[in-house]
């Protein structure tokens, strides 16, 4: 590595760090600042908010790494060019892809730590931070409850509530259907409610009623009330939207597939979440070759035109994510398409910006 490799190595690296730790207390003050008043009336523990500032200092720091390390790449490149050291570089004989080197080794250094922390750190973090949120900051809240809840739990089992509120472990219109050999229904459990009961580590149901076929006839058995035990777990009914977020790599791999065999209706959900930590690195270079290409260049108007168009374009990628994001989960779009077009036409403006930038 030579001096010129060290030198603009160094600013990547460093200028990335100083931004995070700018901005990232200026977000937890804002954030506490906001949050401070539910905080105060639930008496939470003063062990529990800095664990869950922690937590959310993770969870947010990962979500915009891409963000701080292109508006860091603009704001050192601008200044290397303010200086005319590009100049200086570039005409003592070296390539335009030759300076480019050093920042495609920090973009490496950057994604693979991104990585490890997306795969392995964040999800412990999002755990901690989404357990304190609806603990505390949305107690009561309609966020708690999961509706439509369909699950195969093997070949022969089938279990579906309209709706279930994790925080009070109670559900409404629940469904137990088993299938014989030829998908022949052998019986269905039905209830208007369900709820887990923990001292017992068991089932009640209200309004029970009991189907079973016997060959030509069906005998029905009804009651007030049952408590009973099933082969499923209550956890098969918790599956909140933030669920994928909380699991490792391997767990995340292992839970998929295991919706996947259950039929699960939210299935693209955690695709999203699986692309997304994939993809999440590979952004890092298409963004520092973005910022390069606009802030190699002297400008007269600076390094605030620079910073201008940064803040616009870091804008523009949320909105893509969000956009293709919600398509996705909502309207039935391929995960990974949603994952690859945002990519896509950054990269194609990263490759223009570039050529640009040579010329």
């Amino acid at each position: 590595m030579t001096i010129l490799d060290k030198y603009i190595l160094k600013r990547y690296l460093l200028t990335f760090i100083v931004m995070l730790l700018l901005f990232i207390p200026i977000g937890i003050m804002a954030h506490l600042a906001e949050q401070i008043g539910k905080i105060q009336d639930n008496d939470v523990p003063l062990n529990e908010v800095l664990i869950y500032l922690g937590n959310f200092s993770i969870y947010i720091g990962n979500f915009l790494f891409p963000i701080f390390l292109f508006l860091s790449v603009i704001f050192f490149t601008s200044k290397l060019a303010s200086n005319t050291e590009i100049v200086a570089m570039l005409s003592s004989g070296i390539s335009f892809n030759r300076f480019l080197r050093p920042y495609m080794i920090g973009a490496s250094i950057v994604a693979l730590f991104m990585l490890l922390m997306g795969m392995f750190v964040v999800p412990s973090a999002s755990k901690g931070f989404n357990e304190f949120k609806f603990k505390y900051l949305k107690k009561g809240k309609k966020n708690l409850v999961t509706s439509n809840i369909y699950n195969q739990l093997n070949e022969t089992d089938f279990i579906y509530v309209s709706s279930f509120n994790p925080a009070r472990k109670n559900g409404s219109n629940f469904t137990f259907e088993r299938f014989k050999e030829g998908n022949v229904l052998d019986f269905k459990i039905s209830a208007s409610s369900i709820r887990w009961i923990d001292k017992d580590s068991l089932y009640r149901l209200t309004s029970y009623r009991k189907r079973q076929i016997k060959g030509d006839t069906a005998l029905v058995h009804t009651k007030r009330r049952l408590d009973t035990l099933f082969a499923f777990n209550i956890n098969d009914l918790t599956l909140v939207s933030y669920v994928a977020e909380t699991k490792n790599l391997i767990e995340l791999n292992t839970f998929i597939e295991d919706q996947r065999r259950k039929g699960a209706s939210n299935i693209n959900t955690y695709l999203l979440v699986k692309y997304k930590r994939w993809a999440l690195p590979i952004s890092v270079f298409i963004l520092t070759i973005i910022a390069v290409g606009v802030s190699a260049i002297k400008r007269r108007g600076g390094m605030g035109l620079n910073l201008a168009f940064g803040i616009v374009v870091a804008f523009v990628f949320i909105f893509f994510d969000r956009i293709f994001s919600t398509l996705a989960e909502q309207a039935g779009l391929e995960p990974l398409i949603a994952i690859l077009v945002p990519n896509l036409f950054f990269g194609a403006m990263a490759v223009y910006l570039l050529q640009k930038a040579k010329r």
